[in-house]
């Protein structure tokens, strides 16, 4: 299933990475060519991008292509194996405290003041939407890091 979630994820990335690129071309067009530069090309590329950078972090950290930082030596490998669940551990309390909570609450305060984005029309709710998305699929990859490590390190005889 992480695997097809992962897959999924690739092609929208892709697909919003090809409508960013087709938005800005149009732009540059019609600033130019046609000498009437497009009113809602600007906002899209912004929203996309931002879309792209959030959904982008969590792709990142499911094939493990995400920035890390190794605080503790890894010698023995049953302390690697703890290493790894410790970070998938705090990890998935940030994705579910900020990303799902707060990125919720922002959601559902935007949606309910109504905010429009200037251009495009539309709710900001949807661009903001993507923080609690992308942290409800980090804390998934978290969960199955954290089974992964567990199965990985077998029983421990300390």
């Amino acid at each position: 299933m992480i695997r097809f979630i992962a897959f999924l994820l690739r092609w929208v990335l892709a697909l919003l990475m090809s409508l960013l690129m087709i938005s800005i071309t149009w732009q540059v067009v019609s600033r130019y060519a046609l000498g009437e530069p497009s009113l809602w090309t600007e906002e899209f590329a912004r929203f996309a991008m931002i879309w792209l950078g959030v959904l982008g972090a969590s792709y990142a950290y499911i094939i493990k292509a995400h920035l890390a930082l190794d605080l503790f030596p890894t010698t023995d490998p049953r302390w690697a194996k703890r290493r790894e669940g410790f970070s998938h551990g705090v990890v998935l309390i940030f994705a579910l405290s900020v990303m799902c909570f707060g990125g919720g609450r922002l959601v559902l305060l935007t949606w309910t003041l109504d905010q429009l984005s200037p251009a495009l029309g539309l709710p900001m709710a949807l661009v903001y939407a993507v923080v609690p998305l992308s942290g409800g699929l980090l804390a998934v990859f978290c969960l199955h890091g954290l089974v992964m490590a567990r199965d990985k390190a077998g029983p421990t005889h300390d």
